[in-house]
């Protein structure tokens, strides 16, 4: 049976999403970004982070797995299930995601937008966990950095469990 250690506490969390929220309404001040969310995770995430931002945003979606079904570590190889229905060509691109660990999925995304030609490119994760890192990838806007743990809650899952979680948790065997 697991059991879970908690992390990051929803007051933590709350902070970091409101100093990232003024972070973006800075640097996206007089503009109309888009934010593209990861899904599944990073749905409570984007949620909050957009109704902190007091400025015109558009908002799509991308669906992207790395992890097969039970795993805890990544596959390498990330899968695209539900891909852009928006045109982003010339846009201010935001990309949000809950946790980098790899780098792999994220990397992935990005060089994916670029080739797409937006006027500016960036990425926003709520989650980072550098220790995990293979793949040197830019973040230019972190919430909170965390350690080499399987973490699950606020959005994130383990078998589809715990995304609902208010807090991060250690999910520990």
């Amino acid at each position: 049976m697991s059991e879970l250690e908690i992390i990051f506490t929803k007051q933590e969390i709350n902070r970091a999403v409101k100093r990232l929220a003024e972070e973006v309404m800075v640097d996206y001040e007089g503009k109309n970004p888009l934010l593209i969310g990861v899904l599944k995770g990073a749905l409570v995430f984007m949620a909050d982070l957009i109704r902190l931002l007091d400025m015109p945003i558009d908002v799509e979606f991308v669906t992207l797995s790395s992890y097969g079904q039970g795993a805890k570590e990544t596959s390498g190889k990330v899968t695209m299930i539900k891909g852009l229905n928006t045109s982003i060509g010339g846009r201010d691109v935001l990309l949000v995601d809950d946790i980098v660990d790899s780098g792999i999925t994220l990397n992935y995304l990005l060089s994916l937008v670029r080739r797409k030609n937006p006027n500016s490119l960036r990425a926003c994760v709520m989650f980072d966990k550098p220790a995990k890192r293979k793949v040197s990838v830019k973040i230019d806007y972190t919430g909170l950095t965390c350690q080499d743990y399987f973490v699950v809650g606020y959005g994130l899952d383990y078998c589809e469990k715990y995304r609902n979680l208010p807090e991060l948790y250690h999910l520990v065997d």
